[in-house]
């Protein structure tokens, strides 16, 4: 079995954070994994992406062709659509609707949500608003997660959802738990 997965989003956002805990998930459960380069500018407010492949099988590149990702994961919008060649037939994204605007000509919000929607395998969620109403503000990425979880599926949420304690270990026993609440949240929405 084998999951190519692009990450995307802005700098600042999360996504090495996701990109962590999904490695962590798979090194605990024997899963092969190959990471590219987090490419743009990583600081606050640049575009973010990364390549993550996972497999049962060994893995010989760490990118990932275009037309053959199993799965976008975007804190963004506009930053899913950005990807979306890099997507196969059967391919899902999960993304954020929310946009975070850190270029002055961003395009019409409404024009690129109906682009995703015209996708076959689409989900989106305010992300942010929905971190914010469950007292977890500081945790939408994770609240992708939840959503991408199933999408996954080389690793299971169980999975993810320990990598989550070993990943927060670190930041006390408050933040682990806002960030399972914020993981179940996103993997109860999701379905």
């Amino acid at each position: 079995m084998k999951k190519d997965i692009i990450l995307a989003g802005v700098g600042g956002q999360g996504i090495l954070s996701i990109a962590t805990i999904i490695a962590d998930a798979a090194a605990n459960a024997g899963v092969n994994l190959k990471q590219a380069e987090v490419h743009g500018m990583s600081q606050r407010g640049g575009d973010v992406q990364s390549n993550l492949r996972l497999s049962t099988d060994t893995i010989h590149s760490d990118l990932i062709k275009q037309g053959c990702a199993d799965l976008i994961i975007s804190m963004e919008p506009m930053e899913a659509l950005r990807y979306v060649s890099f997507l196969n037939k059967d391919g899902w994204v999960v993304t954020s609707s929310q946009a975070f605007k850190n270029i002055p000509n961003y395009p019409d919000e409404d024009t690129v949500m109906q682009e995703l929607g015209n996708l076959p395998n689409m989900i989106s969620l305010p992300i942010e608003d929905v971190a914010r109403e469950n007292s977890t503000p500081k945790s939408a990425n994770i609240v992708l997660l939840g959503m991408a979880a199933k999408y996954i599926e080389i690793l299971t949420p169980e999975q993810l959802r320990n990598s989550i304690a070993r990943v927060f270990a670190s930041k006390g026993d408050k933040v682990i738990e806002q960030n399972q609440k914020a993981f179940e949240i996103g993997l109860n929405a999701g379905k």
